[in-house]
């Protein structure tokens, strides 16, 4: 799925912020907002509320363009999108283990069966033609796009068997693997691949202090 309204001139990093847009698809990446802070953290603390994190992570997911005003989201879109996260995640996971999870699946459906966002193309300033929403920014809509991106997902046998759990410590991440050989181990080389391989320069260095 191709994120509506992106705007593809501005940097991940400037677009999102401080979150990570690494999963492969955005309904994965939203799974992974609640994996963003530290266990004991987020359960006194919801990562997509408060200070702008929600309006950030719309921007870096590509759902609406950089500059867009976002003044309209609330706490309200904040209960909305964690709704939809938790049923993702419960998909995905269930698919993992080769189960059901039919409550969240009717959900997601349900979700999906919104009207996407109306976009249209608009000259930026260097006079290219780039994608915009047609109209204000609205919650349902929104939704609606993350939901058919799980449903895609999901549905596609090819796209569903490159389903993988991050294999990094403490990381319940999932991705999706394009890597060459299918052979991926982390939902970030930087990240979690980084933190394996320092753990693991650690351990030799112990083992020779050892002997």
């Amino acid at each position: 799925m191709t994120a509506v309204g992106m705007d593809v001139g501005i940097p991940p990093a400037q677009r999102g912020g401080e979150w990570r847009f690494d999963s492969g698809r955005i309904c994965l990446d939203l799974v992974a907002t609640s994996e963003e802070v530290p266990q004991a953290a987020a359960a006194a603390r919801e990562p997509l509320a408060g200070d702008g994190r929600l309006e950030h992570w719309l921007i870096g997911a590509g759902l609406v363009p950089g500059g867009t005003l976002l003044g309209c989201v609330d706490d309200g879109w904040v209960a909305r999108f964690v709704d939809l996260r938790d049923c993702v995640a419960q998909l995905v996971r269930a698919e993992l283990d080769g189960r059901g999870a039919e409550s969240a699946l009717d959900r997601v459906n349900a979700i999906a069966a919104g009207p996407p966002p109306c976009i249209r193309a608009v000259r930026d300033h260097d006079g290219a033609l780039v994608r915009a929403l047609a109209t204000a920014p609205e919650c349902g809509a929104l939704l609606a796009a993350v939901a058919r991106d799980a449903v895609e997902l999901l549905t596609d046998p090819t796209a569903r068997a490159r389903l993988r759990q991050c294999e990094g410590d403490n990381c319940r991440r999932v991705y999706l693997d394009t890597s060459r050989g299918r052979r991926r181990r982390w939902c970030s080389s930087e990240v979690c691949g980084n933190r394996e391989r320092v753990a693991r320069h650690r351990r030799r260095n112990a083992a020779v202090a050892r002997a």
